[in-house]
């Protein structure tokens, strides 16, 4: 794999889905339809993932591409793929929250070690580097010239007055039980991946998650977040969470600054 190439399709393929998700966002209305697993979908999700899976068959034809609106991809298993979600945070999209973002990672031996995150309307956007290393790209963004990259790290956790992000759309008693478990300085909510990138930027120590997501939805957050010096647990063993698993379902997880102490579920 060429990451130098890989990072430059990334990044402009995030823009140029942005652009569409943007045009329909500030329309006047828009359409909301119901998938098989009664989550929702619009004409943005469709339009992003059109764009962004023919940008990467393109360039890399030779590897498996698994996308969250494509559900024949679903069924193919391989240790190294493309994993893209065209638009997450659907619901934050909707309700015009702007907690949304276009993730498209490269998972490599089960590990995601590529990836960007793009939140147009919040004018942020994430990506690792060719050396694997995470930056943050200042806005404006021109699709053919790269702007200021600020290289992001994750904090030095103080374990008396953490900083923790949870779930916009998604926080239940579950997870306020298991935050509980902390001395907490201050809670964050987000939605979409972004709560990877608030780790990634020392903005939250931890990120817990009970709760379902799919592998499209945290690889790239993942990829953000280890290139920063972050990492992604399973929430049950703290063993590292891996990809390419049959049907891409996710267990319940962490995401962290390491110096975090973890606490058992």
């Amino acid at each position: 794999m060429d990451f130098e190439k890989l990072t430059q399709v990334m990044r402009k393929l995030a823009l140029d889905a942005g652009d569409k998700i943007m045009d329909i966002y500030n329309a006047d209305d828009f359409d909301v339809k119901t998938k098989s697993d009664d989550s929702p979908v619009t004409a943005a999700d469709e339009a992003a993932d059109a764009l962004i899976s023919a940008g990467l068959r393109a360039e890399f034809p030779d590897v498996l591409l698994v996308t969250e609106e494509q559900s024949e991809s679903h069924k193919e298993l391989a240790s190294t793929f493309l994993i893209v979600d065209p638009l997450d945070g659907t619901k934050e999209f909707i309700n015009r929250r702007g907690d949304f973002t276009v993730n498209i990672a490269l998972v490599e031996n089960g590990v995601p070690t590529r990836g960007v995150v793009y939140a147009p309307a919040k004018d942020r956007m994430f990506y690792t580097l060719a050396d694997g290393s995470t930056v943050e790209e200042a806005a404006p963004f021109d699709r053919d010239v790269v702007g200021t990259l600020t290289p992001i790290k994750v904090s030095s956790p103080d374990n008396a007055a953490l900083m923790v992000v949870a779930s916009k759309s998604h926080r239940d008693a579950a997870t306020d039980a298991y935050i509980g478990k902390y001395a907490v300085k201050d809670m964050k909510s987000a939605g979409s991946s972004l709560k990877f990138c608030l780790v990634a930027t020392g903005e939250a120590d931890l990120y817990p998650r009970v709760g379902r997501t799919m592998e499209w939805d945290t690889a790239a957050g993942h990829a953000v977040l280890a290139g920063a010096g972050g990492a992604v647990v399973r929430f049950d063993t703290h063993e590292p969470l891996v990809y390419g698993k049959e049907g891409y379902a996710n267990p319940f997880f962490i995401a962290y600054a390491p110096g975090v102490d973890l606490k058992e579920a």
